[in-house]
């Protein structure tokens, strides 16, 4: 019997052990899984890591970029403004950008353009913020003057965005050959000095930026945008003059007061490209819709001075009438109708017909001519829930010169939608126009 407890005992302590041992590698395992450095992981391209130098060939770097991978950096892209590439040594960390990887999978990287990337993004910011940028002149044109601002990136100041007094004897612009030739001469002396501007306008994927000094010079001028602040409130009206464009809307200066003016508030139609619409110096006349910070960030809207032409539309309306549209697109869920300039609508699959639908292009398709009743009227969305079935008439409600789909005899469909299935219905048919 003692031998047998002893067995016992002697076989729960070496289970024990080895529970205690598994319960060990189960940690290290864990703990080595979790480890980012034992992952492998690919860099997407546009993507900025710390590398660390592994090894310097005479015509390019090798560099570890993490998760067990290696690139190279060539030597036309080593240069930069914060790196000195003749001064790095085996084991140094480095900001690198991946460009490509090459059809072996190596990783193409490049210092130099870090420096780009971290320019764009502070011009950026500085554009939102109106901060000032300084310009070095390095050429000019019959346009303006071509300006470095750092990081390998050029900026382009128009003449017309110049002090006047720097081009014009006078300081007052003046057209004509003989007038253009001395504006050359003038702007050819500005090589090399060093001009205070503000953003006016800047798109990173098209590489512009245009400078304005005129705009670094208006803010200048704190005694206007002191005495326009004065008693301002939101919804009151100004006076203004374009001073830049972005793509997220323009800027204004509304009587000394510098304001955005976002793409959303800029008309009530839809704006395929601002630059076909307006240009710096426009004049516009704007509502102030917000203010903050004593005036440092302020809130412009242009449309909201004009009438909403879908509220004129929709006016002439109600829920109930039945009024006759064009089908503009069928989907799976239904087909979206035009009764009106400015006024579309869903009608969904449930309301296409007393027959069951299984496939609205069985019953639709682009440019038919139909009759339909407004089931609902979303002013928030600007949009209507539309029904076929329920016109109450003894032809098919369709009307299409191409006589697309026969008349058949009706089956009644007891099934009818509730508003949650409409309002998810009209959500889609918006989610798939943003698209």
């Amino acid at each position: 019997m003692k031998k047998v407890k002893k067995n016992k005992k002697a076989y729960y302590s070496a289970r024990n052990d080895h529970d205690k041992s598994d319960s060990k590698l189960y940690e290290q395992l864990d703990k080595h899984i979790s480890d980012p450095s034992k992952l492998v992981r690919k860099v997407k391209r546009g993507e900025i890591v710390e590398a660390t130098v592994s090894d310097i060939l005479p015509d390019s770097l090798i560099v570890d970029i993490g998760y067990k991978s290696e690139g190279v950096v060539p030597s036309r892209e080593m240069s930069s403004e914060f790196v000195d590439a003749s001064e790095l040594k085996i084991g140094d960390k480095v900001p690198v950008y991946l460009m490509k990887y090459d059809a072996d999978g190596t990783a193409i990287l490049s210092i130099k353009r870090t420096d780009q990337v971290s320019k764009w993004l502070e011009l950026e910011k500085a554009m939102e913020t109106g901060d000032v940028i300084e310009a070095t002149v390095v050429e000019a044109n019959n346009g303006g003057l071509i300006c470095e601002l750092g990081g390998q990136i050029r900026g382009f100041i128009p003449s017309s965005q110049l002090d006047a007094t720097r081009v014009y004897a006078d300081g007052i612009r003046r057209t004509g050959r003989d007038v253009n030739a001395q504006v050359q001469k003038k702007l050819n002396a500005l090589i090399g000095e060093v001009i205070k501007t503000k953003i006016a306008e800047l798109d990173r994927e098209k590489n512009k930026i245009i400078l304005s000094e005129k705009m670094f010079l208006g803010g200048a001028d704190v005694a206007m945008k002191e005495e326009t602040l004065k008693g301002l409130k939101e919804g009151d009206t100004l006076e203004g003059e374009v001073t830049g464009i972005a793509p997220f809307g323009i800027f204004v200066n509304a009587e000394g007061l510098e304001g955005l003016v976002h793409v959303s508030e800029l008309s009530w139609d839809k704006i395929d490209s601002i630059e076909e619409i307006y240009k710096v110096g426009d004049e516009v006349k704007v509502q102030v819709i917000g203010i903050s910070d004593g005036g440092k960030r302020v809130a412009y809207s242009i449309k909201r001075l004009a009438k909403d032409p879908w509220k004129e539309a929709i006016a002439k309306h109600k829920v109930g009438d039945v009024v006759e549209g064009e089908v503009q697109r069928v989907v799976d869920f239904g087909a979206f109708v035009r009764i009106g300039e400015g006024l579309n609508g869903l009608i969904h699959i449930s309301e296409i017909s007393n027959r069951l639908v299984r496939d609205p292009r069985d019953f639709l398709r682009e440019g038919d001519k139909v009759k339909v009743r407004i089931l609902t009227i979303s002013e928030t969305e600007r949009h209507l829930g539309l029904s076929m079935k329920s016109v109450a008439y003894a032809d098919d409600s369709r009307v299409s010169s191409t006589g697309y789909g026969s008349r058949q005899k009706a089956t009644p469909v007891t099934k009818k939608i509730n508003k949650e299935e409409l309002k998810k219905a009209v959500d889609e048919l918006i989610e798939e126009e943003i698209k």
